[in-house]
């Protein structure tokens, strides 16, 4: 960050900061402000995209905005210019307008005619009084003189045109920037809600193709995704389970909790015997830097586990669960994944899991072989609980069976080793009173 001050100017750059884990660039996400723009001090300005989590920059000082680093969705590196301020003035009062971009400023004239009829127009009869609105882009917007629903069209030239080629009338599209200013998430939102074309015959054959940027989340998903295809040679092992006798237990100790105490699934119970496993296999507690070629196992077992949400998946982390019962884990997982699906999560809620547990929940599914989360070493898949006809000391009964699916990076497990790892686990859930002894 550095000021500069020349002819009664002063600028303030503010460059990319460290945001922690040897992130070494970021993607800018999203931009609330533009060129030309007053801020505050601690003003939200963009929202940063790190392989983590996404975390909201706000400005360091007051004062205009001057340039911004990239546009929203490319990919800037730690110490890069963000946002360049001029500061010059910043105490005093903000002139009326300030805000508005000349470009945005909405030239009225008196009032005329409506056209009788536009095709593919708006379903209502427009009044016959209007106010034609144009900008310096040569978009006009027409407005019933008087009509509550009557306001500026505040949009940058870059969404002009995007409307045009739509074929949209900004004054149909809320705004969530200052003053009402239409940004192009707005845009993008009110086209994905099936917002009406002012123009266009309306046919029922399917042409449009949607066009959408990998960005954001996304973007670090299939990164991460394909690293992990590509680097890791996988291993995976399906088993199936009788979940029976721990269902029962599940059920009991629902029916008999206390207040203060979380509604159980099976994933605290998978966890809790997670813990008692993996000792005997300390490679599947891992992390393998391939760089180094070091393998680090781990005493502690910090579960991560896997969680959609309207960014995209991200793996929330339960640390040192073999320090905790089964309705603590429950606690503490019911709190991670609730601020991860919020968007609320820390990095540090997002990082440092030694294992993986993910699955599909109601979904279910017969079998998944699960990508690990690397640089672990391995990750176990939940499957879909069904009632079915099983055989039995030579007796036909009902029990309730589910799959239950290991994947491993097979440069640190062997085929076998992940074989006995699966099965130990299984004999755990399938005697569900030896995890607690």
């Amino acid at each position: 960050m550095n000021v500069t001050e020349e002819a009664g100017v002063s600028t303030y750059s503010f460059k990319l900061p460290d945001l922690g884990e040897g992130i070494v660039e970021s993607e800018v996400s999203a931009w609330y402000v533009e060129v030309g723009d007053r801020v505050d001090e601690d003003q939200h300005i963009a929202d940063v995209q790190t392989e983590k989590a996404v975390v909201e920059i706000t400005a360091p000082v007051a004062g205009t905005i001057l340039a911004l680093g990239c546009p929203a969705g490319e990919v800037l590196a730690v110490g890069v210019e963000l946002v360049c301020f001029d500061t010059a003035g910043s105490s005093n009062e903000e002139p009326e307008g300030a805000n508005e971009e000349p470009e945005d400023e909405v030239a009225s004239s008196p009032a005329q005619p409506a056209p009788e009829s536009q095709q593919g127009g708006s379903k209502e009869s427009k009044p016959s009084a209007v106010v034609p609105r144009s900008d310096p882009a040569g978009f006009t917007t027409e407005t019933p003189e008087g009509d509550p629903a009557f306001r500026q069209v505040l949009a940058s030239p870059s969404l002009r045109h995007r409307a045009r080629e739509a074929g949209v009338n900004l004054i149909d599209v809320p705004g969530t920037g200052p003053g009402g200013r239409i940004q192009h998430k707005d845009f993008e939102a009110f086209l994905a809600a099936g917002g009406e074309l002012v123009t266009g015959q309306e046919s029922s054959r399917r042409v449009a193709v949607h066009e959408k940027s990998i960005s954001g989340m996304r973007r670090v998903i299939a990164q991460k995704m394909l690293d992990a295809k590509r680097n890791i040679p996988h291993y995976s092992y399906i088993e199936e389970v009788d979940v029976t006798q721990i269902e029962a237990l599940r059920a009991h100790l629902n029916a008999h909790r206390t207040e203060d105490q979380p509604k159980l699934t099976l994933l605290p119970f998978l966890t809790a015997a997670l813990v008692r496993v993996l000792p005997q296999f300390p490679h599947c507690n891992a992390r393998f830097d391939s760089e180094k070629e070091l393998l680090s196992e781990y005493d502690a077992v910090h579960v991560g586990f896997a969680t959609m949400t309207d960014a995209g998946l991200m793996v929330p982390v339960v640390r040192h669960c073999e320090e905790q019962d089964v309705w603590q884990i429950a606690a503490e997982l019911s709190r991670v994944s609730g601020v991860a699906r919020a968007g609320k999560a820390k990095p540090a809620e997002l990082s440092g899991s030694t294992i993986t547990i993910t699955s599909l929940g109601a979904i279910g599914g017969i079998a998944t072989t699960p990508i690990i989360n690397a640089p672990e070493t391995t990750i176990i898949g939940v499957n879909k609980m069904q009632r079915r006809a099983v055989v039995i000391d030579e007796q036909v009964v009902i029990r309730t069976m589910m799959n239950l699916s290991g994947s491993f990076d097979h440069r640190i497990v062997d085929g076998y080793d992940g074989a006995q790892m699966i099965q130990l686990l299984k004999s755990f859930i399938e005697n569900p009173g030896a995890i607690f002894v």
